[in-house]
């Protein structure tokens, strides 16, 4: 019945996944040989070569004989929960296309305790959040803002009595590599996007635009956006910058992506979690710009999310 419902809600890949790591000891050795081939760095000297004990289910330095245990230094360092735990969830939050809550998680893994389904899953975007952070958009780049609304604060709601208005309204930048085609026969022009970046802004400021633009985009980028006074400086960052009007216009054609990608993220985000915390929100945007990212890779999902999560901080780019 387990498999059935599974089967039902994520189709039969998650089956598949069942079969594949059948015990925790099936995921204990798949996410050995993930380290392994991604490469062990010894914490007390940085060396690379480390030999395996099988009796002590840990690696030991070549050269100081320092011992690394299977966890450490990645995601999974200090949890409690069993690695297959984390490789169901690493499952289901890559096999569903929209996403998952984490009550719901919690129902499908018949785990006790909601905090540490919750905190697993933060830590699995959190790896998804900084895969995504090795990587800068290039080429013809789409920006523009769009607003996410999120649980309202108990500060928030201070602030409302006293007459000072909401703070439910959070501020995304929202970026889209778009290159543009043109149907030789008809003459007929169209984007097509590639990837997508969506960063949290305190605030409108310029200063915060700038920031955004330097560390998501190539400098020999070209970038669009409309006339927002915020977007004054982000020439100073790329090759070319081409301001436009704000129309309908240019928002169905030269920002077409962008508003796709912030329409497809609040139906998801909302139609999943209902209730974000505006702390937690760029944590959500990651996981949703993580598998938009990958949505062709299909299977190899969930192995690009372990590597992610075996590299940990190490920052290596795949």
């Amino acid at each position: 019945k387990f498999l059935y419902l599974m089967g039902k809600l994520f189709d039969v890949k998650i089956i598949k996944f069942i079969e594949d790591f059948p015990d925790e000891q099936s995921c204990r050795e798949h996410f050995r040989h993930v380290r392994e081939k991604e490469g062990i760095v010894c914490k007390r000297c940085g060396c690379e070569k480390h030999y395996w004990l099988k009796a002590k289910d840990m690696w030991q330095c070549a050269e100081c004989e320092f011992r690394t245990t299977l966890r450490s230094g990645t995601m999974m360092e200090n949890s409690n929960l069993p690695i297959r735990t984390w490789y169901l969830a690493m499952a289901f939050m890559t096999h569903s296309k929209k996403g998952i809550s984490a009550t719901e998680l919690q129902r499908q893994l018949g785990h006790k305790r909601y905090e540490p389904v919750w905190a697993m899953m933060h830590k699995i975007r959190a790896a998804m959040g900084q895969r995504e952070d090795l990587y800068q958009l290039e080429g013809m780049i789409e920006i523009d803002e769009g607003y996410f609304v999120t649980e309202t604060s108990k500060e928030d709601k201070e602030n409302q009595k006293r007459g000072r208005g909401s703070k439910k309204k959070k501020n995304v930048g929202v970026m889209a590599e778009s290159t543009p085609l043109e149907d030789l026969n008809t003459g007929k022009k169209s984007n097509q996007c590639r990837y997508f970046k969506m960063k949290f802004l305190e605030n409108h400021k310029a200063e915060n635009i700038d920031q955004m633009v330097e560390q998501s985009i190539d400098e020999k980028s070209i970038v669009f956006s409309d006339k927002s006074t915020s977007y004054v400086n982000i020439s100073e960052y790329v090759e070319v910058h081409i301001v436009e009007k704000s129309s309908e216009e240019v928002t169905t054609s030269t920002l077409k992506w962008v508003h796709v990608a912030i329409s497809n993220a609040k139906r998801t985000l909302l139609g999943i979690y209902h209730k974000i915390k505006g702390k937690y929100l760029q944590a959500y945007l990651d996981e949703f710009c993580y598998k938009l990212n990958r949505r062709y890779f299909g299977d190899r999902l969930f192995d690009r999310l372990a590597i992610a999560i075996a590299v940990g901080d190490w920052h290596k780019k795949g």
